[in-house]
Order: structure tokens, then C-alpha cells, then sequence
């Protein structure tokens, strides 16, 4: 006769996550830890030039910036670069999926304002 195998109770299921705040631990945007400001083009800022300008920013697993690009642009095509130099310099605490880290991609709006 075969050894009848006795297996352990299943533990109870979880009781349901609340549908409050999302735990930390799982965020489905990264987050910037280290963002140096843009540097102000001298040109611009000479003559005036203020702008916003949306910066598509596609974060690696480990924080840094994998990808750039324009998601709208200020107008202006120096603001548009300082932006987008500005936020390849910046440093993330990458989105987290299931505890573990992941890429994802963010829109970050920037503003350049001659006056302040």
C-alpha cells in the first residue's frame, strides 16, 4: 500500500487590500530623487523668452533615463533642449510593479520663467 501523504491545511486567503492609497512598495510612475534644474539658455533668458515645455521620459529599472523625448513643445527650440538635458541628468526611484522594479515612462512639465 502506498505512504498517504498528509499535506498542511492551506493557510486562510488574504483578507482584501483596501481600495485606499496605493502601498509604497508598488507605484506605477518612477519618482525623481535628484532632479538638477535646467539650465536657463542665456539667449532666452536675454531676451525674455519664457516657456513650458513637457518632457516624455521613459525610466529604466534602475533609475536612470532610457529614453527622452518631446511631448510638448515650449515653442522655443533652446527651452526645448534645456529641458530635455536637464532631465537626462536627473535620477529616479524607478516604478515598481509586484516589489519589483520596472520601466516606465513619466511626463515631466517643465517651466522656464525669464522674470524669476
Amino acid at each position: 500500500e502506498a505512504p498517504r501523504i498528509i499535506e498542511p491545511p492551506a493557510p486562510p486567503p488574504a483578507p482584501p487590500a483596501p481600495p485606499a492609497p496605493a502601498p509604497i512598495s508598488d507605484s506605477d510612475a518612477p519618482v525623481p530623487v535628484n532632479r538638477p534644474p535646467p539650465r536657463y539658455p542665456p539667449e532666452a533668458l536675454r531676451r525674455n523668452i519664457g516657456g513650458s515645455v513637457r518632457v516624455q521620459a521613459t525610466v529604466a529599472a534602475d533609475g536612470s533615463v532610457e529614453r527622452l523625448d518631446l511631448a510638448q513643445s515650449s515653442g522655443n527650440r533652446d527651452l526645448d533642449r534645456a529641458a530635455l538635458e536637464a532631465v537626462r541628468r536627473w535620477r529616479f526611484q524607478p516604478a515598481q510593479r509586484n516589489g519589483q522594479p520596472v520601466s516606465a515612462t513619466v511626463i515631466i512639465p517643465l517651466e522656464f520663467n525669464p522674470g524669476g
